[in-house]
């Protein structure tokens, strides 16, 4: 068995993936509106961070479907992601909506802030963390696959996005490759 970990690899689709995952701040600063920032600079911005992430997304997926770039996923354990949207809502949304950017130093503090999250999202593979999924009744679940020997193998966890309500174990799955390690089921 190979325990390696496999690269995530998808570099730069994975940032984009990222920055998708954070349109609903980019809407939020949009309508609310930075002091700083004249709403002729911040309007186009925000409105280009909320389209182009999500267009290359959905180019990913369509590149996936016309390559046929489907696997069967087997199913060992499985963990539901539900609460990491909570997480993502909470801890990223609600900092930053409230945030006071009354003044350059405070604006350039919360872009710094938003450099840090972006590189940890990026980081960590939480580009599957999109709240678009969400709205179009998606799921997220990480699993473990089930190993040669029966046992669960850690070293190969996939994220599966899919509208299913619950994975079982020994269940198998055809999904397209969004990266190394996600996967969308197409209902």
């Amino acid at each position: 068995m190979n325990n390696r970990i496999q690269s995530e690899g998808f570099k730069l689709a994975r940032l984009f993936m990222v920055l998708a995952s954070l349109s609903p701040l980019f809407l939020l600063w949009m309508v609310k509106g930075i002091p700083t920032v004249p709403d002729y600079i911040l309007v186009p911005i925000c409105i280009g961070l909320i389209f182009l992430p999500n267009l290359v997304l959905l180019a990913r997926l369509k590149i996936a479907l016309n390559r046929s770039d489907k696997y069967t996923k087997s199913i060992g354990t499985v963990e539901d992601h539900r609460d990491h949207l909570l997480v993502y809502l909470f801890a990223i949304l609600l900092p930053f909506w409230e945030a006071g950017l009354s003044n350059p130093r405070e604006l350039a503090s919360m872009i710094i802030a938003l450099g840090f999250i972006i590189f940890l999202f990026w980081h960590l593979n939480l580009h599957y963390m999109n709240v678009i999924f969400a709205v179009f009744g998606y799921r997220v679940f990480s699993v473990h696959r089930i190993a040669n020997d029966g046992g669960y193998a850690t070293a190969d966890v996939f994220i599966i996005i899919t509208r299913r309500p619950f994975l079982n174990k020994g269940q198998e799955i055809e999904a397209y490759r969004i990266s190394n390690q996600v996967y969308w089921e197409r209902s």
